[in-house]
């Protein structure tokens, strides 16, 4: 909703003008890219009016008559660039939007350059839009992709980070939630575990909140703002999490669909690139192998098969696509009739549109042709995705690094030696093997003896396996122990279902010999734990001492002591060194 505003110069876009849209090109930068192109798509932004998107550090030509739209973030040199603009008059009216808030001297800068330019007239507005936050579902945001690795756990815990590199992470974090919540329109109540970077975070952003509220003639939360009806009376929960209270379910092989997609593949803002593998016809002796083409598709709320099977074990998901497609191949028949009608010969989908519809049945060829060609463009998106996903799983043995995870972290008895699992050369990557290691290093309440770990460690080596990671959880295992007692993981273990029935006859896509249908049990990861305990007031050691603010309280006491005695109904549940699609998950079925 904001976005759509921004582009529409800021005022809310009216629904029933039949008008063409004012044309406008769109000009950004990375981080406006990032936030802009998981949420609209090239033909949204043409029907806004969006004619051209360009980043703003490319070469660009001048078109005098048209307004621009600038969404971009406040730095040094975006802001020397878009001065250049003006001297340079490239474009009839500028607007300009700033995706987190513009210091008063950069302005100046600014202003300094529409006077040297004599284009002061032509700068029509300029806006702090507080949007320096990635949303990817309707129900999960991120705090940014270009440089996300400034604020990641890594960065977080290096042992030789600085105090002002620290104040630079938390400041960035701070910044990305003060966007989120002035986008939302809501203060929130604020929870923390004590002595982490979750706290720092959290007194960081009351402080932020607070003096935004003091300043009541410049405050983003009074008044229409935008999301004045969007939340309830009640005020939300914002939980801050800190990463190390769990480490072991980041590290966790994964077994629902989205999981996978971003454990397995290359999966970035709601895109996911994959390699096609070039067909298996024999190239002749002496020709080039065939080059591997790139394809990426995006999976998004619109992809209605996605929405219903993203938190699905991945058997599930194997047996519905198969479902779709056989359904697809009994209306297949009918887009052969349809395009006959239509006098449309093989793959020329272009020419459909382009009829006028004069005929009753051309009518309706034009109506169910198109629904017909989109349900198969996404059933062989996901025949391909969930084919990629199958043969890492198969490669790989991660059904089996996932149950047997699942047995460690639910303490129960283990069929097979860790041992045998690390020393086994069809199982898994060096990177799978240390990350089972791992999970088992953080799980067990007793350390393994030394000649146990002299043991694990040699089979890793030989293995292939970068040991650093264990020296670093040995040292934050020996850290946390004085913190707290070891995070419980329920004892749910995945049920094997008996072989795949559907999947395994031989008409289907997926050959999925020899791997294990497991299915989901539901329990509550740490993560969600904290909320439930902290949305439902509930007391509980792993959360009694959590901090409390609230930024709308005068500042009388920091107490711990919660003002409001209700459960609450809104939470935002936000990792301090980055959440994963498991806890994603694990919260959806929670709220279910």
């Amino acid at each position: 909703v904001a976005l759509k505003r921004m582009l529409n110069f800021n005022v809310p876009p009216v629904k029933n003008s039949t008008g063409e849209p004012v044309w406008k090109v769109l000009i950004y930068d990375r981080f406006g890219q990032d936030i802009i192109s998981p949420l609209l798509s090239v033909k949204e932004l043409r029907d806004m009016g969006i004619t051209l998107h360009l980043l703003l550090h490319s070469d660009r030509d001048a078109i005098p008559d048209v307004p621009a739209v600038y969404f971009v973030m406040p730095t040094e040199e975006n802001i020397d660039r878009m001065c250049q603009d003006l001297r340079n008059q490239l474009y009839e009216s500028y607007y300009l939007n700033f995706i987190s808030a513009i210091s008063r001297s950069k302005l100046e800068d600014i202003a300094n350059a529409a006077i040297g330019a004599n284009a002061v007239t032509q700068v029509a507005k300029v806006f702090d839009q507080y949007l320096n936050f990635i949303t990817l579902e309707d129900d999960m945001f991120v705090l940014c992709n270009q440089n996300k690795e400034l604020v990641s756990y890594r960065a977080i815990n290096r042992p030789d980070i600085t105090d002002t590199e620290m104040e630079t992470i938390m400041d960035t974090i701070v910044d990305s939630l003060f966007c989120f919540f002035v986008t939302l329109g809501a203060i929130p109540i604020i929870r923390c575990s004590r002595g982490t970077a979750a706290e720092m975070v959290a007194v960081k952003l009351d402080k932020k909140l607070r003096e935004n509220l003091r300043d009541a003639r410049n405050s983003l939360f009074t008044g229409d703002t935008l999301g004045a009806g969007q939340f309830s009376f009640q005020r939300p929960l914002l939980v801050l999490v800190d990463r190390n209270i769990d480490l072991a379910t980041p590290l966790h092989h994964t077994w629902t669909y989205q999981a996978l997609v971003h454990d397995v593949l290359d999966f970035h803002l709601n895109r996911v690139n994959l390699e096609e593998s070039a067909g298996t016809e024999s190239t002749p002796a002496g020709a080039r192998p065939k080059k591997k083409n790139k394809k990426s598709y995006d999976l998004t709320t619109s992809d209605k098969f996605w929405q219903k099977h993203k938190g699905s074990p991945f058997p599930e998901v194997a047996e519905s696509v198969q479902q779709e497609l056989e359904s697809y191949r009994a209306q297949e028949d009918e887009v052969k009739r349809l395009k006959s009608i239509m006098g449309i010969e093989g793959e020329d989908e272009g020419a459909i549109s382009m009829l006028s519809d004069n005929t009753a049945k051309l009518t309706s060829a034009v109506s169910s042709l198109p629904e017909l060609l989109e349900k198969k463009r996404l059933i062989d998106l996901h025949t391909n995705v969930a084919t990629a996903v199958l043969e890492h799983i198969k490669s790989r043995k991660l059904d089996v690094y996932f149950e047997y995870e699942e047995k460690i972290m639910s303490k129960s008895t283990l069929d097979k030696s860790l041992l045998d699992m690390i020393s086994d050369p069809d199982a898994g990557t060096p990177e799978d093997k240390m990350r089972l290691f791992l999970i088992y290093y953080i799980s067990s309440a007793q350390a393994p003896s030394e000649i146990d770990l002299e043991q694990y460690k040699k089979a890793l080596m030989d293995a292939g396996c970068n040991l650093a990671p264990l020296s670093y959880i040995k040292q934050w295992k020996a850290f946390t122990k004085m913190a707290s007692a070891p995070t419980s993981y329920g004892n749910a273990t995945p049920k094997p279902l008996g072989l795949f029935s559907r999947v395994m006859n031989t008409g289907s896509q997926f050959v999925m010999e020899g791997v294990k249908n497991l299915v989901l049990k539901q329990q509550n990861l740490p993560v969600t734990r904290i909320l439930d305990n902290l949305m439902e007031m509930k007391s509980n050691p792993e959360t009694d001492d959590y901090r409390y603010f609230d930024p709308k309280m005068l500042r009388g006491s920091d107490s711990s002591v919660p003002r409001n005695k209700n459960p609450f109904q809104e939470a935002i549940v936000f990792v301090v060194g980055g959440g994963n699609y498991i806890e994603y998950q694990n919260l959806i079925d929670y709220v279910k």
